[in-house]
Order: C-alpha cells, then structure tokens, then sequence
C-alpha cells in the first residue's frame, strides 16, 4: 500500500534548466580554448561528479562558468556554458532546493513558464559569442532553439533519516513524479501518469530517471545521475541539430521545387547544372554533418549507458527528426539525379543540334564549291 506524502519530507536537489542554440555551422574548439582563460574550468560547489569514461566524447566540448544572472525579481542563479564543435551552445541553469513535494513541484511548472530566465540566458550568450567569433564557423545571424528541464532529486529521506529507493519512490509519489516531467501544476489523469512512468530506467536501486518530451526527474547521486544528467543534455542537442537540418532541407527542396516549376524552357534546363550541384553539396554536407553529430559520443564497455541514451533519444523526438531528414535526403538524392538526367539531355540536344549544323554548313560550302 502507498505510504502518504507526509512520511517523506525532505527533499533536496536542483533544477537544472538547459537552454541550447544553433549559433554557427560548427565551433572550432582548439581556438576557442585559446580564447579562455582556461580551458578546465572548476566545476561550481555542489554540481555532479565527473561523467563515467565509458561515456567519451571524441571531442570534448569546451565549458565555460557562467557570472549568477540576475533576474527580474531580484534572485541570482548560477549557470554554465558548453561549446559543441558541431555549433551548439548549452546553457545549464542551476537552481537548488530543499523543500516539500508541493513547493518543488509548483516551483518546477514557473520556471517551465517562464520567459526571464530565457532571455537572461540569451543575453549572456550574445555578449559571449562576441568575444568567440573568431571560433565560430560561419555564424548564424538568428538561432534555432531549444530547452529543457531537469529535476535532480538528490536526496529524499523521511523523519527517519533513511533514503528512499527508487521503487519506493515511483510507488509512493508517482503523481508528483508526473506532474514534474510534464511541468505542471495541475493533477494529471491516470493514463497520462501512467504514460510518463513508462519511460523510467533504473542501474541500482537508489538512482532512477524518468524522462519526457521537455523535462525529466533524475533521482540519485554519483557517475549514474552525472552521466544520465550529461545524456540528457546531448540528446537534445541532437534534437536541435537535426531540426536545423530539417529545415535546411525543406527550405533547399521547396527552392528547388520553386524552380523546376518556373525553369523558363531551354534557357532553364540549361541552368539545372548549376542548381544541381547546389543541391547535392548541401545534401553530402548535412550528411557528414549529422554522421558528426551520431558519432560524438561513445560507449565503451558498459550497454546500460547506451540503453539509457536510446529511451532519452527516444523520448524527446531524435529517431522522428532523424527520419525526417533522412527522407528529405533521398528526395534531395532523387532530384539532384532527376537534374542530373534533365540537365544531360538538353546537353546531348544541344550537341546533336550543333552536330547537324555543323553537317548543314558543310554541305552548303560543298555544294558552292561544285
């Protein structure tokens, strides 16, 4: 039988509030470490221990400590930023608690609403990619977005002092867990909590995760919840990268669509070479772009991280976008081939139409000379 809320009354952790943007076609990480002061920074008091070495980035991104941003009413938060070479910036808020279930989840449903801690975000990182422009690869003058939240309950125990398992958890405060996941304040129904509860993983039974489509509760401390934390940051900027891809794309196959509508006859299919090529560098491109992006991280040796990262994949949407641009790259494949095909017949008409000029010219002068 569920034990009530009251047996558990202390619950200590953070919010962590990512908020990621597509700034450039990609960072180079060697000249933007020589821009810093120092390119390890120390992690702020109180944040996870280092991420496990079986999770590896093959290049790692560059981090930098964020000044305590001031918000409108009056109260400072402590943040980071992470560099990607891919051209994504995160920026992890860091708001800690210790409180009821209540107040974190009412908290949790403000700062999912609200708008100051976004725009303060976005002003730190205007001023910071000034000072990084040289790193930058061909730089975006506006950025796609994203952002997510993450609840860390690091420590829940009751008048007795004792932890609280993950199983005990998920059992006794189920509603709450929900209500976090989805950022809201209001009580959720039977089938959407049980929904949300589906997408839980556990290693032992002291860590757990929960994860959903904008948010996620971690509960644990150690490597499992720095990793899980780290996992969940990557997955979204997958997410973000295969967004920009797939708006790229749609806006490239909609031009070209545009154009074979309103080629304009011979003079138009002469100038499908030219649009052609255009098509295809930008799909060869965004392919080696997002073979870039799958392979930035590896998993060596242990397969609960890798399970652990295909339900965040999973949950916030990656396989979908992944889709999507793979489907917009074997249309981009199939026009660029239909242009190719285009463009080589009005070649070869052109040839045999200055071959039979050329045999008409030479039989006129053969003929003038008899």
């Amino acid at each position: 039988m569920a034990q009530p809320a009251e047996a558990f009354i202390s619950l200590r952790g953070c919010f962590r509030i990512l908020y990621l943007y597509e700034v450039a076609e990609a960072i180079h990480l060697d000249r933007l470490r020589s821009l810093r002061e120092s390119s390890r920074p120390e992690p702020p008091a109180g944040r996870n221990p280092p991420v496990p070495q079986y999770l590896r980035f093959e290049r790692p991104p560059v981090s930098e400590p964020i000044d305590p941003l001031t918000l409108d009413a009056g109260n400072r938060i402590k943040g980071s930023a992470k560099y990607y070479d891919y051209g994504v910036v995160s920026i992890e808020l860091e708001l800690p608690f210790e409180s009821d279930w209540d107040a974190v989840v009412l908290q949790s449903s403000r700062l999912m609403a609200s708008t100051d801690l976004e725009n303060r975000a976005a002003e730190w990182l205007r001023a910071a990619l000034t000072r990084a422009r040289p790193a930058l690869l061909k730089p975006y003058d506006s950025w796609l977005t994203e952002d997510y939240q993450i609840v860390y309950l690091q420590e829940i125990s009751g008048h007795n002092k004792q932890k609280l398992s993950a199983s005990d958890l998920l059992s006794t405060h189920a509603r709450e867990i929900a209500q976090l996941v989805r950022g809201e304040s209001v009580l959720l129904s039977d089938v959407e909590r049980n929904e949300v509860l589906q997408s839980s993983i556990s290693y032992s039974q002291t860590d757990l995760l929960i994860v959903g489509w904008t948010g996620a509760v971690v509960y644990g401390s150690g490597e499992v919840a720095a990793a899980t934390i780290q996992l969940l940051e990557y997955a979204n900027t997958q997410l973000l990268e295969l967004r920009y891809y797939d708006r790229l794309l749609t806006n490239v196959l909609s031009s070209v669509y545009r154009f074979l509508e309103h080629k304009g006859g011979f003079l138009g299919s002469w100038r499908l070479s030219r649009q052609s090529t255009r098509i295809n560098t930008i799909r060869l491109d965004v392919m080696e772009l997002t073979e870039k992006v799958d392979n930035a991280i590896k998993f060596l040796s242990d397969m609960f991280y890798a399970r652990l990262y295909n339900l965040i994949a999973t949950k916030v949407g990656v396989p979908d976008y992944r889709r999507l641009v793979e489907q917009k790259l074997r249309t981009a494949g199939e026009l660029y081939r239909f242009m190719v095909d285009q463009f080589n017949q009005t070649r070869s008409f052109v040839l045999e139409v200055a071959i039979v000029v050329i045999l008409i010219i030479e039989f006129v002068f053969l003929f003038r000379g008899k």
